[in-house]
């Protein structure tokens, strides 16, 4: 089960030209295009749930129709629906220059067993201990 917070997506381009976001799932490293990144698009320029921990790819093109200019900016969604801005790129070469930083980001987002409550994992061992030490309770060595 993943925890979903509502999270608003930002517009990175202008409304006239092609703007889309993308929860991204997995990284295929032979393309160096945007079809190198596998996920689940959704909508931009408003107030999506996106699951805590997914890296989310925005990309946008403002500009002149005939010569649009491209951005593109990755971010991680934290469990209290704000977005940390992980890495931003222009020009053509967006998705070649996003793509090793994604895969870093997706090799290091944390998985939450299907038996766990997930609010809880989002703390610490430690601080899990301390909380149940203070309401009495004795946890043995993990």
């Amino acid at each position: 089960m993943e925890v979903t917070v509502p999270v608003d997506v930002p517009l990175v381009g202008d409304e006239r030209h092609k703007n889309w976001a993308k929860v991204v799932r997995r990284v295929d490293d032979s393309k160096d295009s945007g079809w190198a990144f596998e996920g689940e698009f959704i909508a931009v320029g408003g107030i999506q749930d996106v699951p805590v921990g997914a890296v989310l790819l925005v990309y946008g093109e403002r500009g002149a129709r005939t010569n649009p200019q491209i951005a593109a900016r990755l971010y991680t969604v934290n469990a209290d629906g704000t977005l940390t801005g992980e890495a931003s790129a222009r020009g053509r070469a967006w998705a070649r220059t996003l793509r090793d930083r994604v895969a870093e980001l997706l090799d290091r987002a944390p998985t939450v067993p299907r038996d766990r409550q997930p609010e809880l994992s989002l703390f610490s061992d430690q601080a899990l201990i301390d909380e149940l030490g203070r309401r009495g309770y004795r946890v043995g060595d993990l």
